[in-house]
């Protein structure tokens, strides 16, 4: 079982929320999700993103409040006409950045088509991922009260990792757990494992999990793992999109619809009380508070 893992919203300047997120999928499912996914990118735009684009894909620059503004215009297009207006907009716009110059010859008709055809195309992927039985892992936690830079293994992470345990727990036993990070600066990826084996290696509760979770991770490019695209797409709508009643930060509505359908998405399962008298309700998506917050706090329905 591999989880591909982004974060979105670390930099603290616009999101009202640190997202890490995880999605796993089964070695078996992989290429096919690949396929289908591609296989909607020409759908949707006329041919494969990375023949249209200069820029990496990433969920910020697609789900842009801007984007959803455009598609909402009242211009009549039939849906079929939007990936031709789509490819169109994104040919002229990889030109004009060729050429150093503003794409003003996009139409007002491309430049809806587009946007409309992104938010389509979000919206399959999501479907298409929940069709190969991925599952979602989050950790959430208000910008304003995140840990700050430790040597020691951060909440979101131990909190993300125990969620893929449990799941892993619920597969044959037989089945391992692989960990894939957007790639970090060195620096950050070498801090990054370091905390990853003394979590893994140094604790009981690291040593115990470790039967499961292989410690030591992958680190691969982003614009070329689909995975990871999944994952950035997941982490930006949960820190936008998803809430639970006591959460009091800002939000996005036009995210809700998405949002939903990963919150479906998530691993529900359950963990041994540690006196062995009865069971905690584990949820794939965990809002974490700063104080006050134990390991078998329970999350709640939407």
């Amino acid at each position: 079982m591999l989880l591909f893992i982004d974060e979105s919203g670390q930099d603290h300047q616009v999101m009202p929320c640190e997202v890490l997120a995880g999605i796993s999928v089964a070695e078996e499912n992989l290429w096919n999700l690949i396929k289908a996914i591609r296989s909607a990118e020409k759908d949707h735009f006329g041919d494969y993103l990375r023949n249209l684009r200069t820029t990496e894909i990433k969920a910020r620059r697609f789900l842009k409040r801007k984007c959803f503004r455009l598609a909402n215009q009242k211009i009549d297009i039939p849906d079929e006409e939007l990936p031709a207006l789509a490819h169109s907009f994104l040919l002229k716009g990889m030109q004009s950045r060729k050429l150093k110059t503003d794409s003003h010859s996009v139409t007002a008709l491309e430049l809806t088509g587009y946007c409309r055809s992104v938010l389509h195309f979000i919206d399959k992927v999501i479907d298409i991922a929940a069709n190969f039985e991925v599952r979602v892992f989050a950790s959430v936690v208000d910008k304003d009260t995140a840990a700050t830079e430790q040597d020691i293994l951060k909440k979101d992470f131990v909190y993300l990792f125990e969620r893929y345990f449990y799941f892993l727990k619920t597969l044959p036993e037989h089945n391992r757990g692989l960990v894939v990070f957007d790639e970090l600066e060195k620096s950050k990826a070498q801090k990054l494992i370091q905390q990853m084996a003394s979590y893994f290696l140094g604790t009981k509760t690291g040593q115990f999990r470790s039967s499961k979770i292989i410690p030591e991770p992958f680190f691969v490019h982003s614009e070329l793992t689909t995975g990871v695209f999944l994952a950035d797409l997941t982490a930006y709508i949960i820190g936008w999109g998803w809430r639970l009643n006591k959460m009091s930060q800002p939000m996005r509505p036009e995210l809700e619809s998405f949002a939903r359908k990963l919150h479906d998405m998530q691993f529900v399962g359950v963990k041994p009380k540690s006196k062995g008298d009865g069971t905690w309700t584990l949820y794939g998506i965990k809002y974490i508070e700063d104080k006050g917050f134990t390991e078998d706090s329970e999350n709640v329905e939407l």
